[in-house]
């Protein structure tokens, strides 16, 4: 999708900062805005970090191609995203964590052509690991999850296109986030994008999977993985209490069955003296996945009694 002039429409890329270093991310995407062949530019906003983190990232103020700006406090993972789409001048967003790196110098490249080639509204690069697991131990659950459960081909991630939806990596016309913006009620961690990815589907608006990865190398600790975990349970379940949101995930299917069936109680009681172990052995050094497929079942159960 060129302009009448031969050149690709704008490009705002847009980075939420929470005690995160951001400086290495940003150098590496203005290395490559020229490979974009249109206007771009970078915008930070630091959503209440810690002054040693800001301390660190104020540096992009001088930065060309940069707006770095802090918010006073934290207003949560929707709210930041619709405040820097809101300051966007370019008619296409990169939305981006920032825990993660650029794997190449090619990344923006791909991406361009890609709206030239696939003509798709959004476009969802994915998320990739290192191969090798973390020196940090903690890190160790997070890093296992990723590789088995979200580093996913774009083949496979097409097959369910709006479910799979993850904003860590994405590229989208800015009218696309205008109409659709994400949920600022949803202030708990966890699915404010897969809501973000229904809305989408609910829109008709088609979601168009790459194969374009960003690093995800921000690798929380294990206890703190097992606490975001619990905290999007509970959003899926709030979901679905006020908008009859979810039904068809597997976690809140298993678990609306086994209420249906008059279970949902004997299993969350049958389950509640073991979440310790299961947590015990999800820490370790060999973590096996069910085990906190059980978790968020218990989890699950015990939000929707």
């Amino acid at each position: 999708m060129l302009n009448v002039d031969g050149h690709m429409p704008g490009l705002s890329i847009l980075i939420p900062v929470h005690n995160r270093d951001v400086t290495r991310l940003v150098q590496s995407l203005a290395g490559q805005a020229m490979d974009w062949k249109g206007p771009v530019e970078i915008i930070c906003l630091d959503d209440g970090s810690q002054e040693p983190c800001r301390l660190l990232n104020r540096a992009l103020i001088d930065w060309p191609l940069v707006t770095y700006r802090e918010l006073p406090h934290n207003i949560g993972r929707s709210a930041v995203r619709n405040r820097l789409a809101a300051s966007a001048k370019q008619p296409w967003l990169l939305l981006l964590d920032n825990n993660v790196h650029l794997p190449d110098s090619r990344f923006l490249a791909r991406y361009a052509a890609a709206i030239v080639q696939t003509k798709a509204p959004v476009l969802v690069g994915g998320t990739t690991y290192e191969p090798t697991s973390p020196t940090d131990t903690a890190a160790y659950l997070r890093w296992h999850y990723g590789r088995c459960r979200e580093a996913f081909s774009a083949a496979v991630r097409q097959q369910t296109a709006h479910s799979q939806f993850k904003l860590k990596n994405v590229l989208m016309r800015a009218d696309v986030f205008d109409q659709v913006k994400l949920d600022e009620t949803l202030t708990r961690y966890g699915h404010e994008d897969t809501k973000f990815g229904w809305r989408l589907r609910a829109a008709g608006i088609a979601v168009q999977h790459l194969d374009n990865p960003v690093l995800h190398d921000g690798l929380e600790a294990g206890e703190t993985f097992l606490l975001n975990s619990r905290q999007a349970v509970q959003n899926l379940v709030y979901m679905y209490r006020r908008e009859a949101l979810g039904a068809d995930t597997k976690l809140l299917r298993v678990a609306l069955q086994l209420q249906r069936l008059g279970l949902g109680t004997a299993t969350r009681i049958a389950l509640a003296p073991v979440e310790p172990l299961l947590k015990r052995q999800l820490l370790g050094s060999s973590p096996q996945l069910r085990n906190l497929d059980i978790l968020k079942l218990l989890w699950a159960l015990r939000a929707l009694k």
